[in-house]
């Protein structure tokens, strides 16, 4: 309070004078904040209210006697509060104007008094009570010493045992609260304010001079300074004015109007009070808002400077700009802050002597507290001897030896663990789990205050006594731990090694008030690769074995924070965290005592609630999951999962549904009758754990027999509803995943059918992010393999949406919407509109996608669409190098990408004129090379596409002579009917021609095509025949030459 209230309040000065408030937006929103602060204080803090002050709180109030009532003796002119101290003095004693109060109760009540003057009534106290924290704590508290209040009153309360400590402790950190808070406001508002300097003002100032003069075309008739004399620093104010800011004065003739007096300081510009008839001083008194520079000021205050700048095309802006870009960025309100304190501090008669140097301030950066520091400061190590023979033991590098680079250290770390182990845990773990190089504040940056109180505060969390210890850790708490300055001061001062190494203490207070705080700042990454570095997570494991329920709790939630990258997933699990986290679960079933079973229950769920948390930060890991399942984790979740508590559900579901990734996941989850309690709770009015079931649902449908169970359950409706509350983009993904997997059984869509869910997705295929996006184009591929739904997605107008998507540039999405373009050409309604949208020429540009499964996904939907359009033929010739593309596609390694492109090429194949193209561009050659294959879907496809080939010139002989045929001859030996027709239909094609007959019949095709000719299939009898009908006339006519 008494820190903001000097360093951040705006306050005006007229000459050498005493100021008074400015009424700015920022003094304003600061007296509203402690006008909030004093009104609540009587309810909130009741004993701290009853606190006397020091020294009374005094000013000139504007309400009169007649305003007090009940509890106060009134009279014409004074008032008596009938509280009254030890000392029989009221507390609160008004005598016309001036009032005196000496608790917080009483401002209370004189602010409830108040009403409508309760603004007023705080400016003039703050006004006339400079330095109020003195008044209330007493000298010792000055708020212009550089110690925090707070440390200092601890200091005290370690020293002696005065009773009034305590209450004046907790006021002390009220205030410093409510300070920090003033501090961060007026830290917002300046850094949205535009700062000047001496450079950027002089540069304005001499540019607008080139453009003043006589006559209309000019843009002023004259810009003049007050003052001729420049200080070193490059300002014209005298040195007294330079400490709030002000960097010179300016007399401006506009053409519209009379002569301006303008103040050009630190935080804008402005209008003042001009020049004084006698002695030709300048008032410095604001009469104007501040604007951000000279030329926009005039702009506002001058139509003729306007019109004129604007026609000459002059843009003084971008010249100021380009010349900051030269010399480096302008300095910030800090640095100005800073400037002014520099003069404050030196003798005014001496400023010229002292030679501030502008230029080297203006190049000073003020730096905040960032995670991209650099390791420049030594930071010794401070951890007790047993950390520092661990470090040893684990080959961890000791923090007195900066020279050894972090790489360096982080190699020697790595290698002690299983190299195994490391590619285990990495090969199923995004780049999110990556660490964040370890980076450190220079020791010369300019830090909140925040940073060097809590700094202090560890320096008695070193070297206090129990007492101490305990105070410290609740007055760090007090801090916004959350915010990155604390949490790195923490860091930066050793207080991490000093929280770790209280963990293996005896006193359980101190573990809570420690592990409180870990729990807290370990939100932030860099803080959690520290705790893993310092050796913090096995001391946690240890403490998951402690009788105390709140320590088990709070370890636990700690570790579920650090346990967000990999290795110290890896660390938990290699000193036996995962099988403690299992056994925690165990504990929602461990009542001791039946009297008081309800709330020996619910600590216990709380203690399962906390393992399942942690547990659910670890099972990112694949080794992770295999140790969760091994220790027995299965059955207690699934147990877990029919309580009622939603808090304890969510963790629990969540790590069911990141373990259910793995395939012997699903099936124990299908043993344990998990699906059933998911499908539940999917009804459950808490979103998150929505959320968490239908992504667990996601997860386990890969397997048909668990989409049977959705649906036996009645999962598929819950599922359904979800989809109208489109609020909530997390769930909403989640139960478009859920309704994409289901989708794969046909039964489920015949059910999403009737729950109008078609109509709901198409209506999502717009306007979503591209995480939704991904499934529901997903679940519309699988509904349009059916005729019905593809005719509801026609009328929905759903073919534009999945059309305009196919310009993304999403993997997955570009995966999904092919498919479902695809499946929606099939219907001829629906392919005239694909075409008419350029539907067939999107599809084909996909080709050139860098990615295998997209370039498949394309070649695929491009064959209904060939298939269906209209003059297909002249279609597919219009796209210029279409053709080549789709032929040099043959020559990828990725088996999908070439059994769709096969089954493309037999369907432009049909097409005599491009046949032909195709072929000039070595079709042939190409799917020759392909024919030694074992996988039967390329085998299909390839086989068809070679039929269709032959129907062109010499294309028999070709693949004749490139060696396709005797390995055709061996896919008849494959137990696929589908291979079996398309080679058969490919050997009678080849077998028109003489050398492939041969090679045919060597090659024992005749007997396995005898076999196919009884067959059910009658495309494959025809063919089989076909072909064994073409060997039989060449051998006959071979007997007939041989034998005339």
């Amino acid at each position: 309070m008494g820190v903001a209230l000097t360093k951040s309040t705006q306050w005006t000065a007229a000459g050498h004078g005493t100021g008074t408030l400015e009424i700015t937006p920022l003094n304003e929103a600061i007296l509203k904040e402690i006008i909030m602060f004093v009104e609540s204080f009587i309810y909130k803090h009741p004993q701290e209210a009853k606190f006397v002050f020091a020294e009374p709180l005094e000013w000139n109030t504007s309400l009169e006697p007649s305003a007090f009532e009940s509890g106060y003796v009134v009279s014409e002119t004074t008032v008596k509060s009938e509280e009254v101290d030890k000392n029989g003095q009221p507390l609160l004693f008004l005598s016309v104007p001036q009032i005196k109060i000496r608790s917080f109760g009483q401002l209370s009540h004189l602010l409830l008094i108040a009403k409508t003057a309760k603004l007023k009534e705080a400016q003039a106290c703050v006004e006339a009570n400079r330095d109020p924290i003195v008044k209330i704590l007493g000298s010792d508290y000055n708020a212009m010493k550089e110690d925090s209040i707070a440390l200092n009153i601890l200091g005290k309360i370690t020293r002696d045992d005065d009773p009034e400590s305590e209450i004046k402790m907790k006021i002390a950190m009220l205030l410093k609260q409510l300070d920090l808070h003033f501090l961060n406001h007026s830290l917002k508002h300046i850094s949205l304010e535009i700062s000047l300097n001496p450079v950027a003002v002089k540069k304005d100032i001499e540019l607008l001079k080139c453009f003043s003069g006589k006559g209309d075309q000019t843009a002023l008739e004259s810009i003049e300074y007050t003052s001729d004399y420049e200080f070193s620093n490059g300002c014209r104010a005298p040195p007294w004015r330079q400490t709030h800011g002000d960097i010179c004065y300016v007399l401006v003739k506009p053409h519209d109007g009379e002569t301006l007096c303008i103040t050009c300081s630190a935080g804008g510009v402005f209008l003042n009070g001009g020049k004084t008839d006698d002695e030709g001083d300048v008032n410095y008194e604001r009469k104007s808002s501040i604007y951000k520079d000279l030329v926009t000021f005039l702009r506002e205050k001058s139509p003729k400077f306007s019109e004129n700048m604007s026609k000459q095309g002059i843009s003084i802006n971008e010249d100021q700009q380009k010349d900051n870009d030269q010399l480096g960025k302008a300095p910030k309100k800090e640095e100005a802050a800073a400037f002014r304190k520099d003069i404050s501090g030196s003798d005014k008669r001496s400023l010229e002597k002292n030679q501030i140097n502008f230029g080297r301030n203006q190049m000073t950066k003020r730096w905040e507290p960032t995670l991209s520091w650099k390791t420049t400061v030594n930071y010794k190590h401070k951890g007790s001897a047993k950390e520092i023979q661990e470090d040893k033991r684990t080959g961890k590098l000791e923090k007195t030896r900066p020279s050894i680079s972090h790489g360096r250290a982080q190699l020697l770390r790595k290698s002690a663990e299983k190299i195994e182990e490391i590619i285990s845990d990495s090969s199923s773990e995004s780049e999110e789990d990556e660490e964040p190089p370890d980076h450190r504040q220079e020791a010369s940056a300019d830090l909140p205050s925040e940073y060097w109180q809590i700094q202090k505060l560890v320096k008695y969390l070193k070297g206090g006594n129990q007492t101490a210890t305990v105070i410290a850790l609740c007055s760090m708490r007090d801090f916004n731990l959350a915010q990155e300055t604390c949490q790195l001061a923490i860091r930066d001062v050793g207080g991490l090694e000093v929280l770790i190494n209280l963990l293996e203490t005896d006193e359980v207070k101190c573990k809570i008030g420690s592990l409180k705080i870990l729990k807290e700042i370990s939100d932030n990454p860099q803080i959690r690769r520290n705790i893993v570095d310092l050796g913090g997570l096995p001391v946690m494991v240890n403490i998951l074995d402690s009788p105390h329920k709140s320590l088990k709790c709070l370890a636990a939630e700690t570790i579920a924070n650090v346990a967000k990258f990999k290795r110290a997933r890896r660390v938990v699990r290699q000193h036996g965290g995962i099988t403690k986290l299992v056994a925690l679960l165990d504990c929602a079933h461990d009542s001791t005592k039946p009297a008081q079973s309800s709330l020996y229950e619910a600590r216990n769920m709380e203690v399962a609630r906390c393992g399942a948390l942690a547990l659910w930060s670890c099972s990112k890991s694949h080794t992770n999951k295999e140790a969760i399942r091994k220790a027995g984790g299965i059955p207690l979740l699934a147990r877990l999962l029919k309580t009622s508590h939603e808090n304890m559900l969510i963790p629990v579901v969540g790590t069911l549904q990141e373990c259910a990734s793995e395939e012997n996941y699903r099936a124990a989850i299908k043993a344990e009758r998990i699906i059933e309690n998911l499908v539940k709770n999917l009804n459950s009015e808490n979103e998150e754990l929505q959320e968490q079931c239908a992504m667990a649902i996601y997860q386990c449908a890969e397997d048909k027999e668990t989409r049977d169970l959705v649906r036996l359950h009645g999962g598929l409706k819950p599922l359904a509803s979800l989809l109208n509350n489109t609020d909530n983009k997390e769930r909403l993904a989640a139960v478009t995943g859920a309704i994409w997997k289901c989708s794969i059984s046909k039964e489920n869509v015949t059910k999403f059918r009737e729950y109008k869910v078609i109509e709901t997705l198409v209506r999502l295929s717009t306007d979503q992010p591209e995480e939704v996006l991904v499934n529901v184009v997903g679940a519309l591929g699988e509904c349009c393999q059916e005729h019905e739904n593809r005719v509801i997605v026609r009328k929905c107008g759903g073919i534009q949406p999945l059309v305009n998507l196919l310009v993304g540039t999403n993997q997955a999405l570009l995966v999904n919407v092919t498919k479902a373009v695809g499946a929606c050409a099939v219907e001829p309604e629906s392919m005239a509109i694909i075409d008419r949208l350029d539907g067939v020429r999107l599809l084909w540009s996909l080709l050139k996608n860098p990615h295998p499964d997209v370039k498949a996904s394309a070649a695929w939907a491009l064959c209904p669409c060939i298939e269906n359009a209209k003059d297909s033929g002249e279609m597919v010739r219009s796209f210029v190098g279409g053709l080549e593309l789709i032929v040099n596609l043959l020559k990828s390694d990725n088996k999908e990408v070439l059994a769709s492109v096969c089954a493309a090429i037999t369907n432009i194949a049909k097409d005599q004129e491009n046949l032909a193209v195709i072929t000039d561009h070595g079709v042939v050659p190409l799917l020759s090379k392909l024919a030694n294959t074992n996988n039967n879907k390329l085998r299909y496809h390839l086989a068809e596409a070679i039929s269709r080939c032959c129907m062109w010139g010499r294309n028999r002989v070709a693949f004749g002579e490139h060696k396709a045929v005797a390995p055709l001859v061996r896919y008849l030996r494959s137990n696929d009917t589908n291979v079996h027709r398309a080679t058969a239909q490919a050997l009678y094609q080849l077998s028109e021609d003489v050398d492939n007959c041969i090679t045919i019949h060597e090659n024992g095709a005749v007997k396995l095509l005898l076999d196919m000719v009884g067959s059910a299939d009658h495309a494959l009898q025809e063919a089989a025949a076909g072909c064994i009908s073409n060997i039989r006339r060449l051998a006959l006519a071979i007997d007939k030459a041989r034998y005339p």
